[in-house]
C-alpha cells in the first residue's frame, strides 16, 4: 500500500468537500439543526459532507469501510476502515465562529496508518501517513520543545453533556490556570490536536471524546514527535474516550496532575 499516494488522494477529496462546507455557512440557518442529544446537533451540511466523504474515500480505496459521526454509512472493511468527522465543531459552525474542521484517519486492522485534518476556515490542511513525518500544507511540522508545564499553552474542551468527572476535570483546570500559560478552549478536538502537532499548543486534553474527534489528530500529533494517552497513560484514547496529547517535555508532569485529580473521589 502506497500510503503517500493515498494521503494525497484523500486529501484532495477532503478539500473538495471543505469547499462545499465554507460555502454553506452563508447561507446555513438555524432552521436548519436537529438535535441529536444534550447539546449535540447535527445540519444538513454535516450529513452531507459525509456523504460526500465517504463517496471520494471509497473511489479511493474501494475494499475500505467506515466509521461516521453521522452514520451515514455503517459499512465496515476487512481491513481497512475510514474513521471520519464531517464537520468537527458543528456548534461553532451554527453560531459561524470560524473554526471548524474536518477530521479523517485510516485504520489499517488495529493500526492509524493516515491522518488528516483540514482546518476550513484558514485552509490548513496537517496530514501524515505511516512512515513519514507530519505536515501542514507541505511543510514539515512538529511538536513545541516546551519542557515544563510552566512553559506551556494547554487547550482542552469543558464538558458540555458528559458530568459524570465534572468537578474532577475542573480541578485540572484550575491547577492548569494556576501553572500554565493559559489555557483555551476552541471547540474542536480535531483542530486542538493538530495545533499540538504544529506547535501552537503544548498540551492538549479532554474526555467524552469519540474515535472520529480524535483519530487523525492523534496520529499527526504522533508523527510530529508528540505522546497521546489515555488519561491512565494508557493507549486508550481513540476508543476510549479520553485524551492527553503533549510534546514529549512535559508529558510527565501533566500526566501526574491529570492522574491525580482524576483518582479523587
Amino acid at each position: 500500500m502506497d500510503y503517500k499516494v493515498l494521503c494525497e488522494q484523500a486529501i484532495e477529496v477532503i478539500k473538495d468537500v471543505g469547499h462545499f462546507i465554507f460555502q454553506e455557512l452563508h447561507s446555513f440557518t438555524t432552521d436548519d439543526i436537529e438535535i441529536k442529544s444534550l447539546n449535540s446537533f447535527v445540519t444538513y451540511v454535516d450529513k452531507t459532507a459525509e456523504e460526500k466523504l465517504v463517496k471520494g474515500l471509497k473511489t479511493i480505496l474501494p475494499e475500505s469501510g467506515f466509521l461516521t459521526e453521522e452514520e451515514t454509512v455503517t459499512h465496515r472493511g476487512e481491513v481497512f476502515n475510514w474513521v471520519i468527522d464531517p464537520l468537527d465543531g458543528t456548534t461553532n459552525f451554527i453560531h459561524k465562529i470560524p473554526l471548524f474542521a474536518i477530521s479523517v484517519a485510516l485504520i489499517e486492522n488495529d493500526e492509524t496508518v493516515l491522518g488528516i485534518v483540514l482546518e476550513i476556515n484558514q485552509n490548513e490542511c496537517f496530514y501524515s501517513w505511516k512512515g513519514e513525518k507530519s505536515f501542514l500544507n507541505g511543510k514539515a511540522i512538529k511538536v513545541s520543545n516546551a519542557e515544563k508545564v510552566a512553559d506551556s499553552l494547554v487547550s482542552t474542551g469543558f464538558p458540555y453533556y458528559n458530568f459524570e468527572i465534572l468537578k474532577q476535570y475542573m480541578a485540572i483546570i484550575e491547577e492548569m490556570a494556576k501553572k500554565s500559560q493559559g489555557i483555551r478552549r476552541f471547540g474542536s478536538a480535531a483542530t486542538d490536536l493538530a495545533y499540538v502537532a504544529c506547535g501552537r499548543f503544548d498540551i492538549f486534553f479532554e474526555h467524552s471524546l469519540h474515535p472520529w474527534d480524535v483519530a487523525a489528530g492523534a496520529f499527526i500529533v504522533k508523527q510530529a514527535g508528540g505522546i497521546v494517552t489515555d488519561f491512565s497513560g494508557g493507549n486508550n484514547y481513540i476508543f476510549g474516550k479520553e485524551i492527553i496529547a503533549t510534546t514529549p517535555g512535559v508529558y510527565n508532569e501533566f500526566q501526574q496532575v491529570v492522574h491525580s485529580k482524576i483518582s479523587q473521589e
